[in-house]
């Protein structure tokens, strides 16, 4: 019988179980976070819930899985992918049981926490074991199953979640999610092989507990900033607090022989690049995803149902697009991609710039699955041209920092993009306030057309970042992995010898 727990050479193991495995994990991860924010109004109802308290229910989903993303660099080195994925599932199925069952708000706030432990370390590790199994010329095909992953399940999510909970119970959502988890959990453990080696690092408290609070400071402030403004103490406090606490953080990683986050990673130029690329794209990526409901729900009426399935078609086609792209960029690279793929999603976000209060349905279901084919050429193509050029000793540290980044310039772009929708609604408000005493009936039109110009003006800086994206993308080069230092090589080739003794010392022990 074959030793499940030990670390198989790449060229040894089928890839597909694998790959099958992990991206299940990771799709179920992300839809089971979108299903949650159609659901929070009907939630507040029956849980007789504040709505800051709803909230906090996707925020603090979003703080613990952005704190402990920096810290998977450390648990890839120190823990087999198959102790670490099941470990993560396991902690996600019991997370959604808590959910599922809670009858307060305190167990569902708990059941939120251990949820996202699990999700915070399933993207980052399937990325790392993408890099680890496949060779240069076919990492493109493995990244766009990823791709598939991040971009079907956010934009099925609200549609799915609209027609539960229009029909059943809101505790539906976590019983669908829960016995997918149990299955995909199944299957890891008679599919799963270790295909990632392990360094095993000494765990470095100081590094976890300054981690903790430079990203969860930053995380939470930003966050909150589109909801209480810029100025809120509630703001402000958590973010000096995490930029203080961050360069603590990153001096300290700089200084140790063997740091937690590595962030020696941003002297590989393309790495740099790559990230830059893909953090105002991602910015740019949501200015549609909270600005097109507010625009569909607040201002035409339309229900979250139908605002879920304007949405639907550009989910369908981007799950569709993102294997294509990824076997794309195994032919021609990134480069390409990436500046047809930002060329079109600058033009169809310069659309959605130009709203009215007539501006067809069909129209807007059109120019949004055109962005998302647009989108679905760029991320895993820019991300995957990065972490090509990492040397293998970096892959954990280099996936762990491209989605902790990911997971920030969200929370950037989120807080950005609305903060200049509410200044640009005020302003707008103001120019077109008619003279005299106005109606109640011209007070709403005046505010409803002024929330239009704002979300127009939103729009307007989210194509300026696609517009900058697609400049540096001109500059994207096909690279090949930096070579690993002798030191390490040796190193690696000790430890994997000592870990063959000592599982056959272990099978060659007769059992009492």
């Amino acid at each position: 019988m074959k030793d499940r727990t030990a670390f198989v050479d790449a060229s040894e193991v089928p890839k597909g179980p694998i790959i099958f495995v992990m991206v299940l994990g990771a799709f179920v991860a992300i839809l089971n976070q979108t299903l949650l924010n159609v659901a929070l109004p009907v939630m507040i109802v029956d849980m007789e819930m504040s709505a800051n308290a709803a909230q906090s229910l996707t925020t603090i989903f979003m703080l613990v899985n952005g704190i402990l993303i920096p810290i998977t660099a450390f648990l890839m080195e120190r823990f087999s992918t198959r102790h670490l994925f099941l470990t993560a599932m396991s902690l996600f199925a019991i997370g959604t049981l808590i959910c599922g069952i809670s009858f307060s708000f305190m167990a569902l706030l708990a059941g939120r926490v251990v949820q996202a432990a699990g999700a915070g370390i399933m993207m980052p590790l399937l990325m790392n074991v993408i890099l680890s199994l496949f060779p240069l010329n076919k990492r493109g095909s493995a990244m766009g199953y990823i791709g598939l992953a991040m971009m079907f399940a956010p934009a099925i999510g609200p549609t799915l979640s609209g027609i539960i909970v229009q029909n059943f119970s809101w505790r539906v959502l976590f019983f669908i999610v829960l016995p997918i988890v149990i299955i995909d959990i199944i299957l890891a453990y008679f599919l799963l092989r270790n295909v990632t080696r392990l360094s095993n690092p000494k765990v470095d408290y100081k590094s976890i507990i300054l981690s903790t609070f430079a990203f969860g400071g930053l995380l939470y402030g930003f966050s909150s900033a589109g909801e209480k403004g810029w100025n809120s103490p509630l703001v402000l406090i958590p973010l000096v607090i995490g930029a203080i606490v961050m360069v603590l953080f990153v001096t300290r990683q700089l200084r140790l022989k063997t740091p937690m986050l590595e962030f020696r990673v941003f002297k590989y130029n393309m790495f740099s690049l790559t990230t830059i690329i893909s953090v105002v794209v991602t910015m740019s990526m949501f200015a549609a995803m909270i600005l097109i409901p507010i625009y569909l729900q607040n201002i035409r009426g339309f229900s979250p149902l139908e605002s879920g399935l304007l949405l639907l078609p550009g989910a369908l086609i981007s799950a569709f697009m993102s294997p294509i792209t990824g076997k794309l960029f195994d032919r021609i690279g990134a480069r390409p991609i990436a500046l047809v793929g930002l060329g079109i999603t600058a033009a169809t976000t310069l659309l959605f710039a130009n709203l009215s209060d007539e501006t067809g349905y069909y129209f807007m279901m059109f120019a949004y699955s055109m962005r998302m084919v647009g989108i679905s050429m760029i991320m895993m193509p820019i991300m995957t041209a990065g972490l090509n050029q990492l040397p293998r000793r970096l892959y954990s540290h280099g996936t762990a920092m491209a989605n902790t980044l990911r997971q920030m310039s969200g929370s950037i772009g989120t807080a950005f993009l609305v903060t200049i929708m509410s200044s640009q609604t005020v302003k707008h408000m103001a120019n077109n306030m008619p003279s005299g005493t106005a109606t109640e009936q011209q007070l709403i039109t005046v505010e409803n057309l002024a929330t239009i110009q704002g979300i127009n003006d939103s729009f307007l800086v989210a194509t300026a970042f696609a517009i900058l994206g697609f400049i540096l993308s001109f500059f994207i080069k096909q690279t090949d992995p930096v070579e690993e230092d002798e030191e390490y090589n040796q190193q690696m080739a000790s430890k994997d010898t000592a870990n063959m003794r000592k599982t056959r010392k272990v099978n060659a022990t007769p059992s009492r």
